[in-house]
């Protein structure tokens, strides 16, 4: 993980605290502080919690932005998200109707939530269930890296998908959601399925990881996989098909019986 050195020695310069009087407050040895504040040590979350506390800001304040989006885990972008709404455990734990201790484990990331439960984290934190999975797992995310390893530039992939330059910027960005016909023609131009983009908002295994045991066993039976290839193959109408055909045989009831 890393922390931006520089920013630290301002915030400390800022409070009039000298190397020696931050590492104390930090519990930290003056020789490991002054190496993190040059750049040339890399620290645990543990001891940029412990930084951070000792300069009263948030860590997000320490933490190079790139790799605050990337490489934090489930439970520390849960944690730090809820640290940002001035929330306590014991608040958040109350708000989405679980134990203090299972919160506890999913920041620690002993367990992994179901994807209700998720969902009900990041409503009551105000973000998608995206935003705590992480940017890496995002549609636009997927899309550049996948265009640059290719050797693509925007422009190149929008004309040969047939969609504006400005599109495919606003999609990586984050700042659009395609339909299914562009995603389509986005796959069919990358050499990939439309489901690779469809499914990166919530990667595959740690979906997996976040579904019950007995929900995996089901996933994982041959008629399932088989069905889930197929799917990967339908087009806009025939997916639109089959979400309403769900949506109806839902709302009948037959599957409670």
């Amino acid at each position: 993980m890393t922390v931006k050195g520089n920013k630290i020695r301002e915030l400390r310069e800022e409070r009039g605290l000298t190397l020696n009087e931050l590492s104390k407050k930090a519990g930290l040895s003056i020789s490991y502080l002054s190496e993190i504040e040059r750049g040339s040590k890399k620290p645990s979350l543990k001891t940029i919690d412990k930084i951070a506390k000792a300069l009263n800001v948030n860590k997000a304040q320490i933490l190079e932005t790139e790799q605050l989006e990337v490489s934090l885990t489930l439970g520390e972008r849960i944690r730090l998200i809820r640290e940002e709404k001035k929330l306590t455990i014991s608040e958040l734990a109350a708000r989405v109707g679980i134990s203090v201790s299972y919160l506890s484990e999913i920041e620690r990331d002993t367990v992994n939530p179901s994807v209700a439960t998720l969902r009900r984290i990041a409503e009551e934190l105000g973000v998608s269930v995206a935003d705590l999975m992480g940017k890496e797992h995002s549609l636009g995310y997927k899309l550049k890296k996948l265009r640059e390893d290719m050797g693509l530039t925007q422009a190149e992939l929008a004309s040969q998908a047939g969609v504006s330059p400005g599109l495919i910027g606003q999609i990586e960005q984050g700042k659009v959601q395609p339909s299914l016909k562009t995603i389509e023609k986005l796959a069919e131009v990358l050499g990939t399925t439309p489901c690779y983009f469809i499914l990166e908002q919530t990667s595959p295994e740690q979906m997996l990881n976040l579904m019950s045991p007995e929900l995996r066993e089901l996933l994982l039976n041959p008629n399932v996989q088989s069905l889930l290839s197929s799917i990967c193959t339908l087009n806009e109408k025939e997916l639109q098909f089959i979400l309403n055909f769900i949506q109806l045989f839902k709302k009948s009831g037959v599957m409670e019986e």
